[in-house]
């Protein structure tokens, strides 16, 4: 039960919100790689509690994480843990004592927190439990307000609300170090959001896109389904800088009808620079423009530190790409001349994906990291279903629950080398390389989906009757 620590490296135990709980690991594994670290949990390690115990790592390490994350709350020097009351103090005496002192001196204030995962206790119970810890050898005086050092017991009473045990199943103590950042949700929301259209990020998730994207200060991060730029607010708050493209001109340009409740027409101000303005980090704006993600404008070469979006799926946003009727009908020439605008033409999911990873593996930095959102039909799902790449390593695939029937699922790559003639004959040869032509239907199963369930509860609601007057 002792906890070994060394003059640099001890263990350290994470406070995770129990949202998004797939996006959690990738996330605390991406921000750790950052610092050349590796996450390093204990055997028993448990992916879907609210507390993880981590080896390995220096405070700094932590202070790091921590100054990033949305995933966790908070992160402690773990100095004692076990399954009862009895097992954590034992654990705690264990603990070396040149580490506790800097801590417990005469000098010094501080105060001790009580948290419960999933109960509730009363104050007299939280005093009981504070008062229990009086073997442990503080000297300085309690300062409940601007105390110097803070302590918590935390312990933990299961994932199930329907069936909370008397006694905790496990118990934590230690040193508070640092909280996350779950306050840029609330600073973020795009309910407050100067510019927003129909399918804004939300802030949470945009966040932990550029945090399983590694995004760094003095990267930059390309969004080629940009839309109202959501994911470019979120990487410039980490000092990136930020471009993008969208086939749509009236959102690039902030004109036409509003999205915002109440309100029908876009204000002249009402545009994606404005958003990073709102937020102080217009300085990392480089720009936005209108192009087609299937004829992309760049140069060949890298140009990006990482590739962030969320494609259309054709529920909110239709999926369209520009083309021609010359195949069909041929036009006199000049017909059109300058003002010619292009046909607007169906831009099939997996098609979407396909051009999407080729140009990751063409424009992407080694090592840099294509980040992006997969519709997926949950009860035809399976892992085969994830496009794959020569150039790209998968690292992380999570889902979030969209309903019964579909979810979405945030997909991260890495690149591990650039592009050879070899790899197009390896794309035709390999079939987890060809696009998969089930994404395409998406959209017809999504509203199936819906239209199901309405006719379902339809059928067991009991007919109404007009009231007489």
């Amino acid at each position: 039960m002792a906890l070994h620590c060394g003059k640099t490296f001890c263990q350290y135990l994470l406070h995770l919100a129990h949202d998004n709980v797939d996006f959690r690991l990738p996330e605390i594994k991406s921000l750790l790689s950052l610092r050349g670290r590796k996450c390093d949990p204990p055997e028993n390690f448990k992916e879907r509690s609210p507390f993880w115990r981590l080896n390995g790592l220096s405070e700094d390490d932590v202070h790091s994480v921590m100054s990033r994350t949305v995933c966790a709350k908070s992160a402690f020097e773990l100095w004692g843990h076990g399954k009862t009351a009895a097992e954590l103090k034992s654990s705690l005496l264990e603990y070396p004592k040149e580490r506790m002192t800097p801590f417990l001196q005469q000098e010094s204030t501080y105060k001790i927190n009580v948290y419960t995962f999933n109960k509730t206790l009363l104050f007299k119970d939280r005093i009981e439990k504070i008062n229990a810890l009086d073997f442990l050898p503080f000297q300085g005086k309690v300062n409940l307000k601007h105390p110097d050092h803070i302590f918590c017991l935390l312990e933990d009473y299961g994932l199930d609300p329907n069936d909370i045990p008397e006694e905790p199943f496990y118990i934590y103590f230690g040193r508070w170090i640092a909280d996350g950042q779950r306050e840029l949700i609330r600073s973020h929301s795009v309910k407050k959001r100067h510019f927003i259209g129909n399918t804004s990020m939300d802030a949470g998730l945009s966040f932990i896109m550029a945090n399983h994207a590694k995004v760094k200060p003095h990267d930059l991060v390309y969004d080629p389904f940009v839309g109202t730029g959501s994911l470019l607010v979120a990487c410039s708050h980490f000092g990136a800088y930020v471009c993008g493209t969208d086939i749509d001109y009236n959102t690039i340009h902030g004109v036409g009808r509003a999205s915002r409740k109440n309100q029908k027409w876009r204000g002249p101000d009402e545009n994606i620079r404005a958003n990073l303005r709102q937020y102080g980090t217009e300085v990392f704006y480089v720009d936005v423009m209108v192009s087609d993600a299937s004829k992309p404008v760049w140069r060949k070469g890298t140009l990006f530190d990482a590739i962030i979006t969320d494609p259309p799926y054709g529920i909110r946003e239709s999926t369209r790409r520009t083309g021609s009727h010359k195949e069909i009908t041929n036009p006199p020439e000049n017909l059109f001349g300058e003002s010619h605008v292009p046909v607007s033409m169906v831009y099939h999911l997996s098609d979407v994906f396909a051009d999407l990873l080729n140009f990751a593996a063409y424009h992407l930095v080694l090592g840099g990291r294509l980040v992006y959102w997969l519709p997926v039909y949950r009860p035809e799902y399976c892992e085969e279903m994830v496009p794959l790449h020569p150039c790209l390593r998968l690292v992380s695939n999570c889902e979030q629950t969209l309903s019964s029937h579909t979810s979405r699922r945030l997909i991260t790559m890495e690149k591990t080398k650039d592009p050879e003639e070899s790899d197009a004959l390896q794309q035709l040869a390999n079939p987890r390389f060809t696009p998969n032509q089930g994404h395409n239907s998406f959209r017809e199963k999504y509203f199936s989906g819906i239209t199901k369930k309405s006719t379902a509860k339809a059928m067991t609601e009991p007919p109404q009757t007009k009231k007489s007057d």
